[in-house]
């Protein structure tokens, strides 16, 4: 991964972005010598976004397993008939 200044981002900021966009690598920006943000291409934040999306549905499903909170296949067939026709 690829690591800039605050100050590097400030003076040079659109050739890190056209490195960016060419190698898709996110850069970790550091202030005062500590992590400060991470630059990173559309495509790829919206492909972890989708992600964590999917990921949470997921945990939300495992919880609701978990309390018991469940439908038989045909209870949800049955309560969702109204909205297949």
């Amino acid at each position: 991964m690829k690591v800039e200044l605050v100050t590097s981002l400030k003076r040079q900021a659109t050739k890190i972005l056209t490195e960016l966009h060419d190698s898709k690598e996110p850069v970790l920006i550091t202030e005062h010598g500590k992590p400060s943000a991470y630059l990173v291409d559309v495509d790829h934040y919206e492909f972890l976004q989708n992600r964590l999306a999917i990921l949470e549905g997921i945990a939300r499903g495992e919880c609701a397993i978990a309390d018991s909170r469940v439908t038989s296949h045909s209870e949800a067939k049955s309560k969702m008939a109204k909205w297949l026709k």
